[in-house]
């Protein structure tokens, strides 16, 4: 109960940090979230290839759920190369919403880098032939 506590104020923390960071127009305040995020994105593509490699664990998983769990026995039912399939849909949906995100939060920090960035060329064009 502690670590889980832990963990979630940590997390709200980093976000909190890169709602600041985005407000203040701050970059440096992005990138923990921007890390958090990468790291969860990584996570999420272990779990699609430990399920596109082992199958087998969907049906071990099911087993071990409780007796009482809804739709036990209609899941356990359903043919496991499209149970399979199903998942594996589910976790592709997940990871591209991830990787939207991430490329929201990457543009912020550029973004927010750009515009801090004080080495930008200004061209003046004018219609003064001299």
């Amino acid at each position: 109960m502690c670590i889980a506590t832990a963990i979630s104020l940590l997390m709200i923390l980093i976000c909190a940090m890169a709602t600041y960071g985005a407000y203040k127009q701050h970059a440096a305040w992005i990138i923990p979230f921007f890390c958090y995020q990468i790291f969860d994105f990584a996570l999420n593509t272990l779990v699609a290839i430990s399920v596109l490699i082992y199958p087998s664990t969907i049906q071990d998983y099911l087993h071990q759920l409780p007796n009482n769990f809804p739709s036990k026995e209609e899941i356990m039912s359903v043919n496991p190369t499209c149970l399979v399939v199903i998942i594996l849909l589910f976790i592709s949906i997940i990871l591209a919403f991830k990787g939207y995100l991430i490329s929201c939060v990457w543009n912020c920090y550029r973004y927010i880098n750009g515009r801090n960035n004080s080495d930008v060329l200004v061209y003046i064009t004018t219609n003064d032939t001299a």
